[in-house]
């Protein structure tokens, strides 16, 4: 059975608007979402699904300059412009939510938690993201956002840049779904479903850019943080782990067995499985 949802319009400090899909009664406790660079919210539909199934009030944002949300006018996706967006859509909340972050929505997650001067959540949870990442990891990120700067003549070819990326998962029968992250300008070809500028900006808020910042912001953090890791990733390492762990001392790891970076859509089973299981102990629905 899906659950309702309502597509809700939050406006931000700069005047932008971020969409957001909106479910689950608003009176429950509440979970946001955050997806990684040149993803959108629909990368969170299995996990969104399951936690409005649990009882939970979700609300799933598409990032400044994906998605549907408005781009920068000017090109602005820094981590401190991330980090605004995030405490607005807080602010309109009646208590503190939990934060789930994939990539850059855990870095946003983190930057923020750790330079708030009170707790701004109940529970953090990063999804395959440390301060120090795997430099080839990283790297091989930023070249997969760069593939698709000239757009794809057909689907076809878009589902060939994702499986060259990702060729550990399985290449979908029904590519229909990657429509979701695309659009079709007036030149007839598709593009990823951001703004190219994101790309450009030397200080946008994906890795490998900002381990400094990250590191001292891991070190105020006192919220219950878990970190998500799947075991075929090319951007958590160990040696990244235990420089967490020595600014964070409390961090929890879940380990997810054959999964990538995209850990939510590689094994989302068992993705959902260790993050409701953290957020039944820190962030209960009764």
């Amino acid at each position: 059975m899906s659950l309702p949802l309502e597509v809700r319009r939050y406006v931000v400090p700069s005047g932008l608007h971020i969409s957001a899909d909106v479910g689950g009664d608003p009176a429950a406790p509440p979970v946001l979402l955050l997806h990684g660079g040149g993803q959108t919210r629909h990368s969170w539909g299995g996990a969104m699904r399951e936690l409005l199934r649990r009882g939970y009030h979700v609300i799933n944002l598409d990032a400044r300059g994906h998605g549907d949300s408005d781009w920068a006018p000017d090109g602005d996706y820094s981590l401190d412009a991330m980090v605004g967006d995030l405490r607005a859509v807080i602010a309109t909340l009646t208590r503190p939510p939990a934060l789930v972050g994939a990539s850059m929505g855990g870095a946003t997650i983190l930057y923020a938690a750790g330079g708030a001067a009170q707790p701004i959540a109940t529970a953090l949870v990063l999804v395959d993201i440390v301060p120090r990442v795997n430099q080839s990891g990283g790297k091989k990120i930023a070249e997969f956002m760069q593939s698709g700067r000239a757009g794809f003549a057909t689907l076809e070819e878009a589902a060939d840049a994702v499986s060259a990326y990702n060729p550990h998962r399985p290449r979908p029968k029904d590519i229909s779904g990657l429509m979701k992250n695309l659009r079709r300008r007036d030149d007839g070809r598709l593009y990823w479903h951001w703004d190219p500028r994101f790309v450009d900006n030397p200080r946008r808020s994906e890795p490998p850019q900002f381990a400094d910042l990250m590191l001292r912001a891991a070190s105020h953090i006192r919220t219950p943080t878990l970190l998500v890791r799947g075991t075929q990733s090319d951007i958590v390492t160990e040696d990244g782990i235990n420089e967490f762990r020595a600014h964070l001392p409390g961090l929890e790891v879940f380990d997810v067995p054959g999964a990538g970076h995209m850990v939510a859509g590689d094994r989302n089973d068992a993705f959902n499985e260790g993050v409701i299981g953290f957020l039944e102990r820190h962030h209960p629905l009764g």
